[in-house]
């Protein structure tokens, strides 16, 4: 793996730079950000990202992409050896405008692999320009995966959005929300999904994913992380993990039977 930091090698005339880090349980990365987009993808351990505008939590096996000149923090739960793609502004069409976690394929963690491998400072013969362009156009077909929370951009939904994932509870209700900002329920549920992109009830969902993985990844049980979200036992959690990632949480986390395949 190229283990060196992006601002080394930024000034090469790559559109892709691919680089290695690993990173011990616990460590915090203070925000940040960089020139370039940054695909990351991690073998083993959970990356929790915060922006501005949002929470995001990569599993296992799983990737994240981070915009160019997004500013994050970064937090590891459990060790972390991470594989990233650095990309030149506007290198490849379409890339998303904010953080979003994603799927990884098998075949696109070979590619990244092979990336991984390649001479940083020298120039790109055809294979490795082939491969290069092959990463480009794999990047446009990322899946997308339910553990990405956007906040709204200021305000007092803003405040109980940041409020609530500190303490994610799966009884709260659009009008519990909409008496605390002294709106009605209809006024409410037009502004949240204005703010955020989703219905109170699957943001409330994901909060409470987001909220429970990096717990779950650091060892907690199952049934102290439900009982905690207000699930009525584990099998209720289990099952709505089951319907959002197709594994139940320890199996997805990789804890449990090997890893679960990326979706």
């Amino acid at each position: 793996m190229q283990e060196m930091h992006i601002d080394s090698v930024d000034h090469l005339a790559r559109s892709i730079i691919a680089l290695g880090t690993r990173y011990p349980d616990g460590h915090i990365i203070e925000p940040h950000y960089h020139r370039r987009g940054q695909l990351i993808s991690g073998a083993t351990g959970v990356v929790v990202l915060a922006t501005p505008q949002g929470t995001y939590v990569m599993p296992p096996q799983r990737g994240m992409w981070i915009p160019p000149a997004t500013e994050h923090h970064v937090r590891t739960v459990g060790a972390v050896r991470m594989q990233s793609l650095y990309l030149e502004p506007g290198a490849v069409p379409g890339m998303p405008t904010h953080c979003q976690v994603v799927g990884i394929s098998p075949f696109m963690r070979s590619l990244m692999t092979e990336a991984l491998g390649l001479p940083i400072e020298t120039e790109l013969d055809s294979r490795a320009g082939a491969l290069m362009e092959l990463i480009g156009h794999e990047l446009q077909k990322l899946p997308v995966l339910p553990l990405s929370l956007r906040y709204p951009a200021e305000g007092a939904l803003a405040a109980r959005c940041r409020k609530f994932i500190q303490k994610p509870e799966i009884h709260e209700t659009i009008d519990d929300w909409a008496a605390d900002l002294h709106m009605s329920r209809r006024a409410f549920t037009r502004l949240f999904r204005r703010e955020t992109g989703l219905s109170f009830m699957a943001w409330r969902q994901q909060a409470c994913l987001v909220g429970a993985l990096p717990r779950l990844a650091a060892g907690e049980p199952v049934t102290t992380v439900a009982v905690d979200l207000g699930y009525e036992n584990p099998a209720a959690f289990t099952l709505m993990f089951k319907r959002a990632f197709g594994s139940p949480p320890l199996t997805y986390l990789g804890m449990r039977g090997g890893h679960a395949n990326a979706r």
